[in-house]
């Protein structure tokens, strides 16, 4: 069962998943085992997916962002070019879209040359593609954090899912 005490420890964690689970367990007036036990559990239920670093792209030279929407003559519904996608070195998400476009895919680069040959030789090197590039001038938000409703607002149905798997 979700409850309000673990919707703020998957809040906790969203700001600093490194943080000490004595310290979420201070925050929350309850004992550190209490928390490492609720967070195993967020974990084995797939609330958590994972822990990953941040890192700061231009500290690694990848200094480039662009969103690329490609297209395809592929059957509308078939995400097999989607996972293809996917394993296109400098991609960092791939959605698969609704409208003229089949794919909207975020890549990261050291510039506009290594983006060049990443459109022609990795995305399309997949087949029969047509692309539509952005290059982002300036990013002013980008994070991957959910905003964590109050729990009387999670869906009936998403909560029967979470809790009965």
């Amino acid at each position: 069962m979700i409850d309000d005490n673990d919707l703020e420890i998957l809040n906790i964690l969203q700001q600093n998943a490194r943080i000490a689970n004595a310290e979420i367990a201070r925050r929350l007036s309850m004992a550190p085992s209490a928390i490492l036990e609720r967070v195993r559990k967020l974990e084995a239920r797939g609330l958590i997916r994972g822990y990953e670093a941040r890192l700061d792209p231009e500290a690694i030279g990848l200094s480039l962002l662009a969103f690329v929407s490609v297209r395809s003559d592929a059957p509308t519904g078939e995400t097999d070019l989607g996972e293809r996608l996917a394993l296109v070195p400098g991609v960092q998400e791939v959605h698969h879209i609704a409208g003229e476009d089949c794919f909207l895919v975020k890549v990261r680069t050291a510039d506009a040359r290594s983006l060049g040959r990443l459109l022609r030789d990795g995305i399309g090197g997949l087949g029969s593609v047509r692309t539509r590039t952005t290059i982002v001038l300036e990013t002013l938000l980008e994070s991957a954090r959910l905003p964590i409703p109050a729990r009387q607002t999670i869906p009936v149905e998403t909560a029967e899912e979470v809790l009965h798997g």
